[in-house]
């Protein structure tokens, strides 16, 4: 029996294993904040009956017609049931800085200065990205 397979990294395992963790995390969160939310038992910003006409809308003309919040906005409406399931999109999209937060200490360890320098620079961006500090387009 011939093993010349790569081996996965200790960072490699550590990284999926808390991504895989998280993304079924998100996706139970997105699930339960469905029913929520379908159910009625929290009013909704956007009503049932609206949605159909509204979907067809550019973004802008949604938030515009809606009121919808953008950034971060929807934190404060979380006794809402149509801004709950924004939580399990927020765990989805964090997990990549969750996972590279984790494998920091694994590359301090082993001395490896190149990832942790990319590591550090990749935090950096993705963090500055989820600020809401710059913005692009027309939002």
């Amino acid at each position: 029996m011939n093993d010349n397979k790569p081996k996965a990294s200790e960072e490699q395992l550590v990284y999926a294993d808390l991504l895989s963790n998280g993304a079924w995390t998100g996706i139970g969160i997105l699930v339960v904040t469905f029913i929520i939310y379908v159910s009625g038992l929290l009013p909704n910003i956007v009503e049932f009956d609206k949605l159909q006409t509204l979907w067809k809308l550019r973004a802008a003309e949604y938030i515009h017609e809606t009121g919808a919040p953008t950034g971060w906005g929807w934190t404060s409406l979380l006794n809402n049931g149509d801004m709950l399931n924004f939580i399990g999109v927020a765990v989805l999209a964090g997990m990549t800085i969750v996972c590279y937060l984790r494998v920091v200490p694994i590359f301090v360890r082993k001395k490896d200065t190149v990832y942790l320098v990319i590591t550090f620079l990749e935090l950096f961006v993705l963090l500055l990205a989820a600020s809401g500090i710059l913005t692009a387009g027309g939002h």
